[in-house]
């Protein structure tokens, strides 16, 4: 019987390690990227999370590398420590089920290992790295890793890259590899400040824009939850409670804010565990660790989990706040309902979020209000904001709860003193 992926030209010991995993067919963004990769052609990929873009890269590059030349001949960089182990643990899972004589030496080069101990490893010459732009830009500039001899260059999600000022690290990879450079660079958006590093190293790349056919999985139910008056916090707690999830990952948007609802989480019995930038590496590779394990309920964090890592058997999202990149609630949503499972994504809302929520409403995202009463889950109906309260250009003034003689001229006056000083901040 001839494997799916015969038609895009992998060789045959792949073919018979990806049956083997069970991995049935090709997604389109694989179809549509292997066949160019592995011509030596360059690559622009976008697509969106979960479309199995990590084995459209992985595949042919893995049958382009030459398992007879003790040199490095591709890199592979990705944003955070805990994306580029994923990549890592991505390539084993083929390897292990290919031949020893065909296997491919690799390496995971991240930050927060001992240094020393990863240069004592490199000495076995890997032909595969996968890693960080830092650490591995480190180990280039001490001459502990040489990859002149590379003509293979993976930037994956390139616009993560740009947002933490990753590129130049990137770009300094890249100026050392061979000239003959062949870069695939994937990622969910190709912003404009992005452009000048791709004319430099990409010669007419194939642009490959898979268009999802729904902004998140269909499966997944999102869900406005209202705080009103309510403390926050409190609610966020009431709600990790009555959910009771398998596995959720409450969002924040920052380090500090994600150390606040942890604390609080726990102060409260519930099983939690935290994850962002400031948490030790060595944590935060035993907190992944844990985390496939399903060892406790809730992991509280930063976007830091929202790109491209695979966490299995999340059953729902909590965004204790909208992000302030939107795209960026696509991403938290993709956490769940991944590989045919549903999930829930939930967000609390105030009012000031009702800009937030009506552009995601027009990337088509279908909104249900819902609260907890009387043991279970009910949707409610959500008002209308009546016009004298509406948002308007983007100032929200609500409408007082007691109405009194004049408070439409008294509105209109407070709205007017808004949007002067909305001018002023942006100029």
């Amino acid at each position: 019987m001839k494997s799916p992926f015969e038609r895009l030209k992998i060789n045959e010991s792949l073919q018979a390690a990806l049956s083997s995993i069970g991995f049935e067919k090709p997604t389109e963004i694989q179809e549509r990227v292997i066949p160019g990769i592995i011509n030596g052609q360059d690559m622009i990929g976008q697509s969106q999370t979960g479309s199995g873009k990590t084995f459209a890269f992985l595949l042919p590059l893995m049958h382009r590398i030459d398992i007879q030349k003790e040199e490095v001949q591709a890199v592979i960089t990705a944003p955070t420590r805990e994306l580029a182990q994923q990549i890592y643990n991505e390539f084993l899972k083929i390897s292990e089920q290919m031949p020893e004589e065909k296997q491919i030496k690799a390496k995971a080069i991240v930050g927060g290992t001992d240094r020393k101990r990863m240069a004592e490893k490199l000495k076995t010459v890997p032909q595969l790295v996968i890693g960080t732009p830092g650490r591995i830009k480190d180990l280039v500039k001490a001459q502990e890793l040489v990859v002149y001899t590379a003509n293979m260059l993976v930037v994956d999600e390139a616009d993560q890259m740009l947002d933490m000022g990753f590129i130049e690290d990137v770009d300094q990879i890249a100026s050392r590899m061979a000239n003959e450079l062949q870069m695939m660079v994937f990622s969910a958006t190709v912003p404009e400040k992005l452009q000048p590093f791709l004319k430099k190293y990409m010669k007419n790349p194939k642009h490959v824009h898979v268009e999802p056919q729904h902004i998140t999985a269909k499966d997944i139910k999102h869900v406005l939850l209202q705080t009103k008056h309510n403390d926050k916090l409190a609610m966020l707690i009431k709600t990790a409670r009555n959910f009771n999830p398998y596995f959720a990952i409450i969002f924040a948007n920052t380090k500090k804010m994600v150390d606040e609802i942890a604390d609080a989480m726990a102060a409260e019995g519930l099983s939690v565990e935290r994850l962002h930038g400031d948490v030790p590496p060595r944590t935060r590779k035993n907190i992944m660790k844990r985390v496939q394990k399903a060892e406790f309920q809730f992991l509280v964090a930063t976007d830091l989990a929202a790109r491209g890592i695979d966490i299995k058997g999340v059953s729902h999202i909590i965004n204790y706040e909208f992000p302030k990149d939107l795209d960026f609630y696509i991403h938290r949503a993709g956490r769940t309902g991944r590989a045919g499972m549903s999930g829930v994504c939930a967000s609390l809302f105030e009012q000031t979020d009702q800009h937030a929520v009506q552009k995601l409403k027009e990337k088509k995202i279908t909104f249900t209000y819902e609260q907890y009463k009387n043991g279970e889950w009910i949707a409610v109906k959500q008002r209308e904001k009546s016009a004298a309260s509406k948002e308007q250009d983007g100032v929200y003034v609500p409408k007082p709860r007691k109405v009194k003689p004049g408070y439409k001229k008294k509105m209109d006056e407070q709205k007017k003193k808004l949007m002067k000083k909305k001018r002023r901040n942006q100029r």
